[in-house]
């Protein structure tokens, strides 16, 4: 369980941490919080010669809010940051939801959400609620900058679209809409330190009479390689009211586009069923908090 040699380094700034990735290309590492690096390189899965620390950079540790525009999250901002900080509770409450069901408080503290995207797990917290909230990664290089949707970042288990000498600096958030809530819910054996079987979330905008749905966004975890965008939900639900009727047609559609597979946490019919249940749990709990009703 000892790590292998490598040479350390440390960065202060954004401009330093490029140069250092650049020269270093595929010889190096980024270290935010390493509860995944740190891991992987006990278990030799990963034998990296160098590591870049970026957690001495502040404009990457930093979360900033403009009204009207949105925020913006560095990608070493500590998880236990964006689970206690009031601005993500108040604006962006799924992303508030996921970060504080990540593993255990030790975690959340060392864990960061850059991380939590670029290690590209199929069940990490934290990529759905960003998708679903409409959020935009940017990759910094020595040749510039550019950004992307969350969900197109994340190509597959452990893969993503950084390239050589990149580094995912922030996410950036939009402003929400009026009348809009989000909300995660996840599908787990046991409720602390378990990896999800499913996980979801949403961000729904509801039109001036506080009923009918105007737009929504639906992302599915743990059911396929990457975060999986509903497609078929939106016809379902804009410019409708909320029914029964209208919530199990929206479950069964999330089932068909669940590609879930079958492993140690659940079988693939178990979570295919459990996306059914958050489906309507998180639509319900969404729709009544942008109608600013008592949530189901």
């Amino acid at each position: 369980m000892y790590l292998n040699d490598f040479e350390y380094f440390a960065p202060q700034t954004s401009a330093e941490a490029l140069s250092l990735a650049a020269r270093l290309g595929s010889k190096a590492k980024i270290l935010a919080g390493g509860t995944d690096l740190l891991i992987m390189m006990k278990e030799k899965i990963l034998k990296p010669e160098c590591l870049i620390n970026i957690n001495d950079i502040q404009e990457f540790k930093t979360i900033s809010y403009v009204p009207g525009q949105g925020a913006v999250i560095g990608a070493a901002v500590k998880i236990s940051a964006l689970e206690h900080d009031s601005l993500i509770k108040d604006k962006y409450f799924a992303l508030h939801q996921a970060a504080g069901e990540l593993g255990s408080a030790q975690v959340r503290a060392m864990a960061t959400v850059g991380g939590n995207s670029c290690h590209a797990s199929p069940a990490a917290e934290t990529p759905p609620p960003l998708a679903a909230l409409g959020a935009r990664v940017v990759i910094c290089s020595s040749a510039g900058e550019k950004e992307m949707p969350v969900e197109k970042f994340i190509l597959g288990n452990r893969k993503t679209a950084l390239g050589e000498g990149e580094l995912l600096t922030k996410f950036i958030l939009p402003e929400p809409a009026p009348r809009s809530a989000s909300r995660y819910a996840y599908i787990g054996l046991r409720d602390a330190m378990e990896i999800d079987a499913v996980n979801m979330a949403v961000n729904l905008v509801l039109e001036e009479d506080c009923r009918t749905v105007k737009n929504l966004k639906l992302v599915m975890g743990s059911v396929s390689p990457v975060p999986l965008v509903a497609e078929k939900i939106p016809g379902i639900l804009i410019g409708k009211e909320l029914t029964d009727e209208l919530l199990a047609q929206a479950a069964q559609a999330a089932c068909d586009e669940a590609k879930p597979i079958s492993d140690i946490r659940a079988s693939a019919e178990y979570r295919r069923e459990m996306v059914a249940v958050l489906t309507r749990r998180v639509l319900k709990q969404a729709f009544h908090a942008a109608a600013g009703l008592k949530e189901a």
